[in-house]
């Protein structure tokens, strides 16, 4: 702390505590902020605020933190923040591709065109080859590309199976559908 921080701190003190703003301290030499000296300020800052009131009636007084679970979690704040604030897509990318790799399925399912499912398949396998290839440390990468026609196949089964009608209309033809009105 500097001099001019440190007198300034110590004028503010003397002002709550009541005691003239003038009064200056018994000996002329400025005092020398040591570890020990910057403790008992902070204390004495410290016990003056809870004189005048300033931590009574504060929110969660006297309550247990909430959602510490019973085992030590040092990452405990962190995980509560991302649940809070609702963020994902954070993580180590072997960790991020698994969990992409486990809802890939039900991500494809909602598509309705089959060029879609091949981008979006193409661009995971890119992202797990690109993820291997990096040297960045974390855990490995044990996710594995996919098979992007089995998964096409496997797509049109599914969406076969949920709409029966649906399953002459997925597959890509060199020339769309032309309507009687159009010719």
């Amino acid at each position: 702390m500097s001099d001019a921080m440190s007198n300034a701190a110590r004028y503010r003190a003397r002002r709550d505590a009541g005691e003239s703003a003038e009064a200056e301290p018994e000996n002329d030499a400025p005092m020398v902020l040591n570890s020990q000296n910057k403790a008992e300020f902070v204390e004495t800052a410290i016990q003056l605020a809870i004189r005048r009131g300033e931590f009574d009636n504060l929110p969660g007084a006297g309550k247990p933190l909430e959602g510490l679970g019973t085992h030590h979690d040092p990452d405990w704040w962190i995980r509560r923040k991302i649940e809070t604030e609702n963020l994902s897509g954070l993580g180590p990318p072997a960790l991020m591709l698994r969990v992409e790799d486990r809802e890939l399925d039900g991500e494809l399912d909602q598509l309705g065109r089959e060029d879609d499912v091949r981008g979006v398949l193409e661009d995971f396998n890119r992202r797990v080859i690109e993820a291997r290839r990096q040297l960045l440390g974390g855990p490995p990468v044990v996710t594995q590309p996919r098979d992007v026609e089995a998964e096409v196949r496997a797509w049109r089964e599914r969406r076969a199976s949920r709409h029966p009608d649906a399953g002459a209309e997925a597959t890509t033809d060199a020339e769309p559908r032309r309507r009687w009105w159009r010719r």
